[in-house]
């Protein structure tokens, strides 16, 4: 896929982009990711006898948070009214790791795909820092935009 840098002008500077011409469309993303840990740290995660208490659904709600906050993270994210922000963890069928999938939509006039990417992001996070006093060693890896409808670009379907 080829194109030009939406966030820069004819002059290289950096810019925000003008969405004030876009049509408000329904507009939805999934993003996924991957936290791998030791068999001992997966066991207790997925029992909800982490050293911090119930780290999957702090998780959960931590990248719902982050999703709202999206704009105040990411430069040049436009602040969007996202109408529905999911996050939901659960062991892999390959243990000892957990697959993080969000969901977020919006009906606005630019996508919800950072947002989606960036609540997997801190659900991972969120997951790491729960358990770092079990296992130091944990990878987050995998993150990726799984989906994406609605907008100008059209929709997008992840071809793994």
């Amino acid at each position: 896929m080829t194109g030009t840098l939406t966030h820069q002008d004819a002059d290289g500077r950096i810019r925000m982009v003008d969405v004030g011409d876009k049509d408000e469309t329904e507009r939805r993303a999934i993003a996924s990711g991957r936290i791998t840990m030791s068999p001992a740290a997966f066991a207790a995660i997925r029992d909800g006898q982490g050293p911090k208490g119930d780290a999957l659904k702090t998780a959960e709600l931590a990248g719902i948070m982050a999703a709202k906050k999206t704009s105040d993270l990411i430069p040049l994210c436009h602040p969007l009214p996202i109408t529905k922000a999911k996050v939901m963890i659960n062991a892999s069928a390959t243990a000892p790791d957990f697959i993080i999938r969000a969901e977020v939509s919006t009906r606005g006039r630019t996508g919800v795909e950072m947002e989606a990417l960036t609540a997997v992001s801190v659900a991972a996070l969120t997951l790491y820092d729960m358990a770092k006093a079990l296992d130091k060693s944990m990878t987050i890896s995998d993150i990726v935009l799984d989906e994406k409808t609605g907008g100008k670009s059209g929709d997008y379907r992840r071809n793994d």
